[in-house]
């Protein structure tokens, strides 16, 4: 099978104002709407790009970004699954960011990789842990099938750490281009991915 991962649109979500949950993220930016634009333009003509399924997580800003691409597909039935949603910010969801210490305290989800955001939401290593399942359970739902799933930056980040090791995160920042496609593919008989490109956004390009 195949897995392409697609960062959403310039968003308003950031690390300042609402935290950017479900409940908090405010959808995209102009910017991101017209990046959102320029992908769907290119999926309506690329036809090496033709996955049969689209998926996106449950946070606004991803699900206005697959609305582009199903656009561009003629697929109406997008499935939302909080699976494929950034780290899950818990009780923080909406809290704005200047709040956020006094109320849960201030930590690096990288140095205390089993503390959680806050309550009900993720650490960083059962953050990690999801992505790693959601891959493993979407390779096995759609065998032999090209999956589109319209996701976040941690997302992407997270399925490069869970393949080469987490170790990827040490000195190394790893930032996909809002709209940007990450393609894996999936053998089963060898229970092995493979990465066929990274952060694809040639659509931006004038």
């Amino acid at each position: 099978m195949q897995l392409t991962l697609v960062r959403h649109g310039d968003a308003h979500a950031g690390f300042t104002g609402p935290i950017g949950g479900e409940t908090g993220c405010r959808g995209l930016t102009d910017l991101g709407r017209r990046q959102a634009e320029r992908l769907r333009e290119r999926l309506a003509i690329d036809d090496t790009i033709r996955p049969e399924v689209v998926v996106t997580s449950r946070i606004p800003r991803a699900i206005e970004t697959a609305g582009y691409v199903g656009e561009a597909l003629g697929l109406s039935d997008i499935e939302q699954d909080c699976g494929w949603c950034e780290v899950h910010t818990g009780d923080a969801d909406g809290v704005d960011w200047v709040d956020y210490p006094s109320t849960f305290g201030s930590f690096d989800m990288m140095v205390e990789p089993d503390r959680f955001f806050a309550p009900n939401g993720d650490s960083w290593n059962s953050f990690h842990a999801r992505v790693d399942d959601m891959m493993l359970t979407t390779a096995t739902r759609w065998p032999d099938t090209h999956v589109m799933v319209v996701c976040h930056a941690g997302v992407i980040a997270a399925s490069l750490r869970a393949r080469f090791g987490r170790h990827l995160g040490s000195g190394v920042r790893l930032t996909p281009t809002h709209t940007g496609l990450t393609t894996w593919s999936f053998d089963p008989e060898r229970s092995e991915w493979s990465l066929r490109s990274y952060d694809d956004a040639t659509h931006l390009q004038e």
